[in-house]
């Protein structure tokens, strides 16, 4: 048995009968939905017309949210294909919101847990119809086993002709459309309205209520959609428009840009003294022997930190250690993140009781887990379907150069008070000018210059280099963070105090955070639904 939904367009009213229904049957707090509806006006005075549709969670049989949460809180069940959650495991890391591509899940403000429409599974279970369905007073929501040939939503699905939203993801949705206009079903082809519609009050980007209709900011970017709308360069004309909507604030903010860079630092402090010690590249110091791991343990803590703050139930975040879903990259990097501190602090303790061979035995390991530390975010990144920007398949080896970048600023800043050789110094330079143009040339021929697959990551793309984030990445990330620091270990070549090159690692790490930021919330800003 397979259920499914079915919306009949044609005979939807946008009554929000359905969403009363959802939020009574199951308590749904204010401010969030399990389902809601849609408004998009097309056409022109007086040849407009107004379309509802209603949105919710498509029951994928290839639901990109079961595998990317990290403690099995959401799960497919067996006997009927609904995609059901349990709160009681949910730690709130959010990753279910950025692994769905039509913006089904939410925060539950009163248990901080994820949540979302479960097929109203209680009364299935008891031979009952959806809340939802129930009330409909035009029964335009249709369910039913989509196995059973002789259901009524089979007979409509086999003899009507059917859409469904993104196919392109790939996730099997089972939430079927009839005569749904694609303006309501691909949130890209409405422009947001300014004034933002009937009857709701949407917050701005600064988070003050906008009654007045000027500069509404739809959570997931829609707004932000409209203040750039000129510099979007959309591939056609829109002649719709949203009217009315909920907000879907963006699941990830600067915790999680922080603790991609801190990472990145402690990964290289790590990475480098491994790679330049066994390599031969450098003779022993102070600086690689132990103040590289000392860095990395520091930053490491602070990664740690940042992680479990950014939880929206950070009291069971030993969850994941107890009950991990192998599937998930954050149960993964967990993991990844403990064994590379617990090397990197046998690597600290062995230097300081100066037993050196066994610094030399962890060096392979510890370097190992470094570049895996530096790298998995890629991959976790990939798990977020509903986020086209940051599925691009150079990001591991971007975040690589990223993490070699921080490690050679961080180390050669960290050498003004641990001892060191000019050696060394002459090393991390090398690789922090090399890295860093590495880094650029990724940014802005990798991720920024070459055609993107879809048109929303095309989107995002254009709002970094022409709309809101463009002044933050020119000025700020390519000018300070890649070009004056370049310019400095240049210089210091041809006769600069080598002094500078702490003055350029400090730029170096002040623009790779501001383009981790930038990356982060550029990902988010356009609207799922």
């Amino acid at each position: 048995m397979r259920l499914g939904f079915l919306i009949d367009n044609r005979k939807c009213i946008g009554c929000h009968a359905c969403t009363v229904a959802c939020k009574s049957e199951h308590d749904v707090p204010l401010g969030v939905y399990r389902t809601w509806v849609k408004y998009v006006e097309t056409g022109q005075f007086p040849n407009n017309r107004r379309h509802f549709t209603v949105l919710r969670c498509n029951h994928c049989d290839d639901a990109p949210c079961i595998p990317s949460c990290p403690v099995t809180a959401l799960y497919r069940r067996h006997q009927d294909g609904i995609v059901d959650f349990d709160p009681e495991r949910c730690i709130g890391c959010k990753a279910c919101l950025q692994a769905c591509p039509y913006d089904a899940l939410h925060i539950d403000p009163d248990s901080h847990t994820a949540a979302k429409c479960n097929f109203c599974a209680h009364r299935v279970e008891v031979g009952l119809e959806p809340s939802c369905q129930v009330v409909c007073p035009t029964q335009a929501i249709v369910s039913g086993d989509l196995d059973d040939p002789t259901t009524y939503i089979s007979q409509l699905i086999s003899r009507e002709p059917v859409q469904v939203r993104k196919p392109e993801k790939g996730t099997v949705p089972k939430l079927f459309y009839i005569d749904a206009d694609e303006s309501t079903l691909t949130p890209s082809a409405a422009t947001p309205a300014q004034d933002y519609g009937i009857w709701n009050e949407m917050p701005n980007a600064s988070g003050s209520s906008a009654a007045n209709g000027n500069g509404v900011a739809h959570g997931s970017g829609a707004a932000t959609l409209h203040d750039s709308e000129n510099l979007l360069q959309d591939l056609v004309a829109k002649s719709a428009k949203t009217v009315y909507d909920v907000e879907h604030p963006s699941p990830w903010g600067w915790k999680v840009s922080a603790y991609i860079w801190t990472k990145s630092i402690a990964a290289g402090a790590f990475l480098l003294p491994a790679a330049g010690l066994t390599l031969g590249l450098v003779a022993d110091n102070p600086l690689l022997a132990w103040g590289g791991p000392i860095l990395a343990l520091i930053f490491l803590a602070i990664t740690a930190g940042l992680l479990v703050w950014d939880l929206q139930r950070p009291d069971r975040f030993l969850t994941i250690l107890i009950r991990p879903q192998w599937r998930s990259w954050i149960a993964i990097g967990t993991f990844i993140l403990l064994f590379f501190g617990v090397v990197a602090g046998l690597s600290v303790l062995a230097a300081l009781l100066g037993a050196g061979g066994v610094v030399q035995i962890l060096w392979w390991p510890g370097g190992i887990l470094a570049i895996m530390a530096a790298i998995y975010t890629g991959f976790l990144f990939a798990q977020s379907k509903a986020r086209d920007l940051w599925l691009s398949p150079a990001l591991p080896v971007h975040l690589l150069v990223q993490a070699a970048m921080a490690g050679a600023a961080s180390l050669a800043i960290l050498g003004v008070v641990v001892e060191s050789t000019e050696q060394t110094q002459e090393f991390l330079r090398t690789v922090l000018l090399w890295s860093l143009v590495a880094n650029l040339f990724i940014i802005l021929v990798g991720e920024l210059w070459l055609p993107h697959g879809t048109r929303d990551a095309a989107k995002a793309v254009q709002m970094i280099v022409r709309g809101q984030y463009a002044q933050r990445f020119w000025i700020g990330v390519v000018g300070l963070g890649h070009v004056v620091p370049v310019v400095l270990l240049i210089a210091i070549s041809v006769g600069l105090a080598p002094i500078a090159a702490i003055v350029a690692g400090g730029f170096a790490l002040i623009g790779l955070l501001l383009f981790e930021d930038i990356w982060v919330r550029a990902g988010q800003a356009l609207p799922l639904s």
